[in-house]
């Protein structure tokens, strides 16, 4: 394996993934730390595709944002147990429902996700847009998906108005929702963990809490909504951190890039990263809805399938 500079992006790198996304993605620790308010997004966005769909006639409203991009990839990582290598960790994120998407988009995903034959799924927040209420008609798609190693889910920003029903619900459809909490998964004699944080806007992340009772030593997987906090994680005994947030910027510009991303992606935004001290990498999922704007342009939304590969 080709060794790299910690805190490159080695998304284009055919070592570590096949068939990934062909969107290029800021590559961290670069210092651009460029940020616009949500209402300059919003007026520039609007801009931008109605100059676009000039050239697009709608592609951006009806085509990009229906057009999933299954991203295939492997990924070796140290310390991986041997019972675990091989397995496909199907990972998805940001539905947003209620938001430019519905029950019936969210049931193209699941067959999807089905089609992978994942070992383990795991879903990093904002199942919903703004209301719980959006939630109760998928309950039963989402309840449709197997795997042998579970299904795990960690809340959003955009899913804390209220809580406690989008767990509910998501535990009706057999995910198990982790809060600052840990799984250990046994396989071949072998364990490995699953870690869930609390959201880092909204929430009270507590990665000492969640790794309570995790075993010294333990491969663990994390899951954190927002990927910047990949920088604090690192600190900590995790592995691997997966995670959604800024839907890759939703619209990017040829060369510009990502026009917006929120607080909490504004280093890693879109595909595979290093952290730059532990060398920990973490995988931004571009998220399956749109927000703000029912746009998407040279970003399409995204379902991962990562191999996980002893390194």
């Amino acid at each position: 394996m080709n060794k790299r500079k910690p805190g490159a992006s080695p998304n284009n790198d055919p070592d570590l993934a096949t068939g990934g996304s062909p969107y290029p993605s800021r590559t961290p620790g670069n210092g651009d730390k460029r940020k616009i308010s949500r209402r300059q997004f919003l007026a520039r966005g609007a801009a931008t595709v109605i100059g676009a769909g000039l050239f697009t006639s709608g592609y951006a409203w009806q085509g990009e944002p229906r057009w999933l991009d299954v991203t295939r990839m492997e990924l070796p990582l140290r310390g991986l147990p041997t019972a675990f290598a091989g397995i496909k960790v199907v990972h998805f994120s940001d539905t947003h429902l209620g938001f430019n998407k519905g029950v019936h988009d969210l049931a193209k995903l699941v067959a999807h996700i089905k089609e992978a034959e994942p070992d383990l799924i795991c879903f990093t927040g904002d199942i919903v847009d703004s209301n719980p209420e959006d939630l109760v008609d998928s309950v039963s798609i989402l309840a449709e998906l197997t795997a042998p190693l579970g299904k795990f889910a960690i809340l959003g920003n955009h899913d804390y108005k209220n809580t406690a029903s989008v767990t509910e619900m998501l535990q009706s459809a057999g995910f198990k929702v982790l809060r600052n909490e840990s799984y250990v998964l046994k396989r071949g004699g072998e364990v490995m963990a699953v870690t869930g944080l609390d959201d880092l806007l909204k929430g009270m992340p507590d990665p000492e809490a969640a790794l309570s009772g995790v075993p010294a030593g333990t491969f663990t997987l994390l899951l954190m909504h927002e990927p910047d906090y990949a920088d604090t994680a690192e600190a900590y005994p995790f592995h691997l951190q997966l995670s959604g947030h800024s839907h890759g910027g939703q619209i990017r510009l040829p060369i510009a890039g990502p026009m917006y991303t929120p607080n909490g992606a504004l280093k890693y935004i879109a595909g595979l990263y290093y952290t730059e001290h532990k060398a920990m990498p973490v995988y931004v999922n571009r998220g399956f809805g749109e927000t703000y704007l029912p746009f998407r342009l040279l970003c399409r939304p995204e379902l991962t399938v990562i191999t996980l590969r002893r390194a």
